[in-house]
């Protein structure tokens, strides 16, 4: 029988976009109020490349927090760098021996928002960053999609395993890898059986839909994001992979901000807004694979193990009520449009 009420331990969000300037204190709270810490992108325009642009970005966060009333004892960002092929490995010795700064994240070019500035070849121009990351046990986040324009976006994810991802576990068997915000049964299968440290996070638009709900009625931008929802085969396979005990995999929203013109657009930008209710979503997902109990493991518990962090001490309570999903949200002088909008959920965080 499903509880009317969950207390979680306080989770954390391993990957999000929060943007900059107006629009990241729009939407910083969002983020805060549901999350004790976050791992922050660095795909800004300049993107964040070195130690000391991660630094300036996370106080800049932090002014965001504080005109929000937030503390920093009550959130904090975890900041990241933007691997190009010319990223120095001083500089991830620079990063490594900072707290500031706990992973690089890999942007194949031309895979998603602001990734023109992303890798063009890992092993051949990034190995002797890999190998100081590996000296210095700095996890490398993936955005796991080849980017070929002659290859099928539904099969993006499945070619990178076989193309990047296994010719570099193979190269840096020690490295640690997240790779993220997974997509296909391929991806589960391959994280869930590879050698050495690695992991992966799954968002709540992944575990709750597949690529028909991008058609239904027309065509939905709000549920476009990249990479792409996939088959109902692999929705499944994903939901399997959360809701196990395998401590593999972890909570990672991917929540990206598009203002609603950019996303309601001829050439709309991929992303899906859930920071403002990430938790509600998840819970929704996890009720439906009748795992509920499961959540607190995946939200709380798998991602600081991984990370080698503390877990969080707070706690969080959903309660069952209806949550209806706000139609925009203020976005600097813009709205946005949440995923779902509109839909009521059967769980509301208090």
């Amino acid at each position: 029988m499903t509880p009317n009420t969950l207390t979680l331990t306080r989770p954390d969000d391993w990957h999000i976009h929060l943007r900059d300037g107006e629009a990241m204190q729009a939407i910083v709270g969002h983020t805060a109020r549901q999350f004790a810490r976050a791992i922050i992108m660095p795909n800004l325009k300049p993107p964040v490349t070195t130690v000391a642009l991660a630094q300036a970005y996370r106080g800049r966060i932090e002014q965001a927090l504080s005109a929000c009333g937030i503390s920093k004892t009550s959130f904090t960002p975890l900041m990241t760098l933007y691997l190009t092929d010319n990223t120095e490995p001083d500089e991830i010795k620079r990063a490594g021996e900072t707290e500031d700064v706990v992973a690089l994240k890999l942007y194949p070019a031309g895979a998603t928002t602001n990734s023109d500035a992303g890798v063009t070849d890992l092993l051949g121009k990034c190995s002797k960053v890999l190998e100081m990351m590996q000296r210095v046990g700095m996890p490398l986040l993936m955005h796991g999609e080849v980017t070929d324009p002659e290859t099928d976006v539904f099969d993006r994810e499945a070619l990178f395993i076989d193309r990047v991802m296994i010719p570099l576990r193979k190269s840096f068997p020690e490295l640690k890898v997240v790779f993220e915000h997974l997509t296909t049964k391929d991806g589960v299968d391959y994280v869930r059986e590879a050698a050495g440290p690695i992991a992966a996070t799954i968002t709540a638009q992944h575990l709750l839909y597949n690529r028909n709900e991008i058609f239904k009625g027309g065509i939905r931008p709000h549920f476009y994001c990249l990479p792409i929802l996939k088959r109902e085969v692999h929705r499944q396979a994903l939901v399997e992979a959360a809701t196990s005990d395998s401590p593999r995999f972890f909570l990672g929203s991917d929540s990206a901000p598009h203002a609603k013109g950019l996303k309601e657009n001829a050439c709309g930008c991929a992303g899906c807004y859930t920071a403002v209710h990430a938790l509600e979503l998840y819970a929704t997902a996890f009720e439906r694979a009748n795992k509920i109990e499961r959540l607190e493991a995946f939200a709380s518990f798998r991602g600081p193990d991984f990370y080698g962090l503390p877990r969080n001490k707070g706690v969080i309570t959903l309660t069952r009520e209806p949550y209806v999903v706000p139609l925009e949200v203020p976005y600097g002088s813009e709205t946005l449009v949440p995923l779902a909008a509109g839909e009521t959920l059967p769980w509301r965080m208090v």
